[in-house]
């Protein structure tokens, strides 16, 4: 009696158990299933988060060397125009010395000095000169004196042609001047716009990688 008794209740415990395995299993295998399903999910999610961070970060580094070379050729380029500025300020000043006298009295130095000077700016910013004023300063660097050689006419102070090299550096100085502010003004912007696509890529960056660590 008490073995049939042992049996039966044995048997009842066991069969409940297998029954709970068996729905615990069908559980498990449901949820193995959705998570391996998820995980590849994720997987896939992983992989483009990844690519997008690094297209990203590609993005940046390559706006950040162009901003660099941008940021050195401005430099480059103001220092020039500012050395040509002051150049051409210190020849107009030379010349401006001599407006209300006799262009017969200026020494040979003073002569040779504007005509080294125009004969730099021209070669290094030849292209911001009129054909007219490359033309007229092309033949007073190679014949600077025949400017201040020429006898001046009734009631003029100086000959023609170096009234004419006169205009022609004050003009250039303006030229110079306003191309400068233009340059300067084109470096503000371009700066403020690799600020702003900096600010944006940074917080794409980092979106995307709180994402993948999510």
């Amino acid at each position: 009696d008490k073995l049939a008794c042992w049996c039966e209740t044995n048997d009842k415990e066991k069969s409940k158990s297998i029954a709970d395995a068996e729905t615990k299993i069908e559980r498990l295998t449901t949820s193995i299933e959705d998570l391996t399903a998820s995980s590849a999910r994720l997987g896939t999610e992983i992989k483009n988060l990844e690519k997008e961070v690094a297209e990203n970060q590609d993005a940046l580094d390559k706006a950040t060397a162009i901003r660099q070379k941008e940021l050195a050729e401005f430099n480059a380029e103001e220092k020039d125009l500012l050395g040509s500025i002051s150049a051409l300020k210190a020849a107009v000043t030379v010349l401006s010395k001599h407006h209300d006298a006799a262009f017969l009295q200026m020494p040979v130095s003073h002569v040779n000095q504007v005509a080294a000077t125009l004969e730099s700016t021209m070669r290094k910013h030849g292209n911001l000169m009129t054909h007219t004023q490359r033309k007229a300063v092309t033949a007073f660097i190679q014949s600077p004196q025949d400017y201040f050689d020429a006898a001046p006419t009734f009631k003029q102070s100086y000959a023609p042609q170096s009234g004419e090299i006169f205009g022609i550096l004050k003009q250039m100085k303006e030229t110079f001047e306003t191309n400068l502010a233009d340059t300067q003004k084109d470096e503000q912007a371009n700066q403020k716009a690799y600020e702003d696509l900096k600010a944006a890529k940074e917080e794409e960056i980092a979106a995307g990688q709180d994402q993948l660590d999510k």
